[in-house]
């Protein structure tokens, strides 16, 4: 039997528009651009395809079953730009067969630099799914899977989490399989009061990226990948493995693999294959029901951060230059002089400050070349990974003044 968990990552950024050292206004963000892209990722992907799930679940009467985590700031994007997107995921939950996951509300790197901040965006994340969903998360997922076990351990404790989703890299699973779950190293304040330790639940990333990334490829070998092969694939892990963990970016479906590509008619008949294959074995399962069903068989130990990024599956992405790593630095060095500000100062610097820790502004400054190279051009709207870093320190450089000031007229009014 092979139970399929698909995962959808469900994310936009809010975009810097051009500002230079000479620029003095807080308006940091090309609203303009934003909501074009909103605009048009609406109509490639998330309205055909979120359309094309609603019907998959009704046509399977409830035993296709998926789940998604959408970052705060593309809820932020829709409610302004593409309502009709909020809509229709709220029909999917009431389903009951689509599982929301928790994440960074904006789509952070805030667990390396401040657990403080994380959990203020996570439990931000967590109200803001319960208000439109009406769940509370169980399951985590932290940006662009980033993991490690000292996540592992700062969840563990907050004692809330059945699981928390990563990257299954093959250097660290060694002969094992992916297709398990999995438990994090026992240590300190790892376990909860009932001794209970947090699941693992691994990503396959070669069959994810068999869609995700090969689907199109002309050049590859499997090409054109038919749904009842992609089936085949599933159902041959039986006997390694129980679960094939399908996680990927939701904009794979119409906007990085076209519609012409023939990705929907793929996924509108790749269930019925799934179940076909080996009538009354195979099935889907959410990220919670894959936990609560399958009995974890050993130990993922991720001692330094992991990703689901580039081949390397670690952070270079978002932190393998000095560039990124100053900037980062930067940006978390202003989070006590940003917090120390009322409100009523400056009632929108904080959010500003929170939308330059969304991780895309580190990943246009990536400077990696060859395969990987190409990957982070598609998506950066900079010409360079040198613009992107000197775009987002003028940003920072007035942010830091915004704050000074606000401080200064703090002390000054509390000055006898």
């Amino acid at each position: 039997m092979t139970s399929v968990c698909f995962y959808f990552q469900v994310h936009q950024p809010f975009r810097i528009r051009r500002y230079s050292v000479f620029d003095e206004d807080p308006f940091y963000f090309d609203n303009e651009a934003n909501r074009k892209i909103c605009e048009k990722v609406a109509e490639k992907c998330y309205r055909p395809a979120t359309r094309l799930l609603l019907d998959l679940v009704r046509r399977h009467e409830g035993r296709f079953k998926l789940a998604f985590a959408v970052t705060g700031t593309a809820l932020d994007q829709f409610a302004e730009w593409a309502p009709d997107i909020i809509e229709m995921l709220q029909e999917l939950a009431a389903t009951g067969s689509c599982e929301f996951i928790a994440e960074t509300s904006h789509h952070s790197l805030s667990f390396l630099f401040s657990p403080e901040e994380f959990d203020a965006q996570v439990a931000r994340h967590c109200e803001r799914l319960k208000s439109l969903f009406g769940c509370e998360p169980t399951v985590f997922r932290n940006t662009e899977l980033a993991y490690a076990n000292k996540l592992a351990e700062h969840l563990q404790r907050q004692g809330r989490w059945r699981a928390v989703l990563s990257e299954g890299v093959d250097r660290l699973l060694g002969y094992r399989s992916a297709n398990y779950v999995y438990l994090p190293p026992a240590g300190s304040g790892i376990e909860d009061p009932s001794g209970e330790r947090v699941r693992l639940l691994l990503k396959n990333y070669r069959l994810s990226d068999d869609i995700a990334f090969r689907f199109s490829d002309r050049n590859w070998s499997e090409w054109p990948l038919r749904a009842e092969t992609f089936a085949e694939w599933v159902n041959q892990i039986n006997g390694d493995g129980y679960l094939c963990n399908l996680f990927m970016d939701y904009e794979t479906l119409g906007e990085h693999q076209w519609e012409d590509t023939g990705i929907f008619d793929f996924l509108d008949v790749l269930p019925q294959m799934i179940f076909d294959v080996n009538p009354g074995q195979n099935d889907f399962v959410t990220p919670s029901e894959a936990v609560e069903r399958y009995t974890p068989i050993g130990v993922y130990d991720v001692p330094e951060p992991i990703s689901w990024a580039d081949t390397e599956r670690d952070l270079t992405a978002w932190l393998g230059n000095a560039m990124q790593q100053n900037a980062a630095t930067e940006l978390y060095g202003l989070e006590k002089a940003v917090k120390a500000v009322d409100e009523a100062d400056d009632p929108w610097l904080l959010e500003d400050w929170r939308k330059l820790t969304t991780s895309d502004h580190l990943y246009y400054m990536c400077t990696k070349f060859w395969a990987d190279g190409d990957v982070h051009k598609y998506f950066s709207p900079y010409d360079c990974p040198y613009e992107a870093y000197i775009n987002f320190m003028n940003v920072l450089d007035n942010l830091r003044s915004r704050a000074e000031h606000a401080g200064a007229r703090l002390v000054d009014a509390a000055t006898p």
